[in-house]
């Protein structure tokens, strides 16, 4: 079951109407939710497009997720202390944000020239594929993926029985790799409840298992 907080953090005018749902990134975003479309080939494609960008990508999309993510935070029940992965972690943007209530973060992007232009902090980087994660199944607290592609099997797999699945789209509708919260519930394996709510540009889900 998915409930929608109210909003109470407007968004300001002028949110950059980048993608659609025929975007190429949303394209693939749909396939890999719905078990299908990643492979070896497409790894080596997506970490090429995102080696490209590195060098500029914090000037592009900074302050886009502090308050999605931070509505989220203190909105989601989302418990501090322990074990946060962030996967598609990118230059590091959102790092020092998540940083904040967690024990520990571990920063994991496809992309070696993302992981390379990120700035110094608290977080651990591994360059690895978000569909093969580095780790042990139920040893995480909490999976946050900001503009990430949803791997759901291997979410559900390294999270543990209590964790959440902390979900946000920094320009909500608009952002090329985007789900609706509805459709990330619906792809989790199981049964799952969420909270949801509008924030800034952005859209942020805290799921959990029921």
């Amino acid at each position: 079951m998915l409930t929608r907080l109210d909003r109470i953090v407007p968004a300001a005018p002028g949110r950059p109407e980048v993608a659609g749902a025929d975007h190429p990134m949303r394209v693939v975003t749909v396939e890999v939710a719905a078990g299908g479309g990643w492979g070896p080939e497409r790894a080596r494609d997506v970490s090429a497009l995102f080696d490209r960008m590195a060098s500029g990508w914090s000037a592009r999309v900074a302050g886009e997720a502090d308050a999605p993510l931070g509505d989220a935070l203190a909105r989601g029940g989302v418990a501090s202390g322990g074990r946060c992965i962030e996967v598609g972690s990118g230059s590091g943007v959102v790092t020092s944000l998540l940083a904040r209530p967690f024990d520990e973060v571990l920063c994991i992007d496809l992309s070696a020239e993302m992981l390379h232009h990120a700035p110094p902090s608290p977080g651990w980087r591994v360059q690895a594929d978000g569909a093969h994660l580095p780790l042990p199944s139920g040893s995480v607290d909490v999976v946050a993926l900001v503009n990430a592609f949803l791997f759901p099997l291997e979410v559900a797999r390294v999270l543990r029985p209590a964790g959440a699945v902390l979900w946000v789209s920094t320009l909500g509708d608009r952002t090329p790799i985007y789900l609706p919260p509805d459709v990330v519930l619906d792809r989790l394996p199981g049964e799952w409840d969420g909270l949801s709510s509008l924030a800034g540009w952005g859209e942020w889900l805290v799921a959990r298992r029921r």
